[in-house]
C-alpha cells in the first residue's frame, strides 16, 4: 500500500470539497477555487470532514497514480486555505527587479529591461531591488512561473550572478590561475 496515498487527507474550516464524475474535483476556500480532472480508475471518498483516495488494484501504474493523486489533492486544500509563494533573489551588479502594475521589470545585464506579464490567479511582489516573491493557490503554476522568471538570468557557478531561488545553494567554481 502506498504510504502517502493512504494517507487521509483533513478539510479545514471554510472549505468545501466537491467531487463529480470522473473524478473531476472542486476545491473552494478562502482564497479561491481550484478545479482539476483526476484520474477516474481512483476512488475518492468524503465522509466525515476527512478525504481518502483508494485504488482499484495494485498493477504499477496504479500504484504510482494512487500517491500522486493523494497529494494533488492535498496541494488543491493547502493552496485554497494558506496559498503558496517562491522567493527568488537577484545578485549582481546593476541588476534589479521592479514592479509596474500587472507588469514585472527586470534589468539583467542585456541591453534590454526584460518585462514579464503576471499570468492569471498569481501575484509577484518586489521586496527592495532584488527579491521576488510569487504568490498564488496553484501550487504548480506558482513553481512554473518562478522557474520562468529565473530561466530569465541563471545563476552562474564563477561569481553567483543572476537569479536564484531564496533556499538554492550555488556551486562555486575556482576561476581561472594566471601564469607560473
Amino acid at each position: 500500500m502506498s504510504r502517502i496515498g493512504k494517507m487521509p487527507i483533513a478539510i479545514p474550516a471554510g472549505v468545501t470539497v466537491e467531487v463529480a464524475e470522473n473524478n473531476k474535483v472542486t476545491v473552494k476556500g478562502p482564497k479561491g477555487t481550484l478545479e482539476r480532472v483526476l484520474v477516474p480508475e481512483m476512488e475518492i471518498k468524503q465522509e466525515d470532514g476527512q478525504i481518502t483516495v483508494g485504488r482499484p488494484n495494485d498493477l504499477k501504474k496504479m500504484k504510482s497514480l494512487h500517491g500522486l493523486t493523494r497529494t494533488l489533492l492535498n496541494n488543491m486544500i493547502v493552496g485554497v486555505t494558506s496559498g503558496y509563494e517562491k522567493t527568488l533573489e537577484i545578485n549582481g551588479v546593476g541588476y534589479r527587479a521592479a514592479k509596474q502594475g500587472k507588469k514585472l521589470q527586470l534589468s539583467l545585464g542585456y541591453s534590454h529591461p526584460v518585462e514579464m506579464e503576471d499570468p492569471e490567479g498569481l501575484e509577484t511582489v518586489v521586496e527592495g531591488q532584488n527579491k521576488i516573491i510569487v504568490k498564488g493557490i496553484d501550487k504548480e503554476k506558482v513553481g512554473q512561473y518562478a522557474a520562468e522568471i529565473r530561466d530569465k538570468r541563471r545563476p552562474e557557478p564563477y561569481k553567483g550572478k543572476g537569479i536564484k531561488y531564496a533556499d538554492e545553494h550555488i556551486r562555486r567554481k575556482v576561476g581561472k590561475t594566471g601564469k607560473k
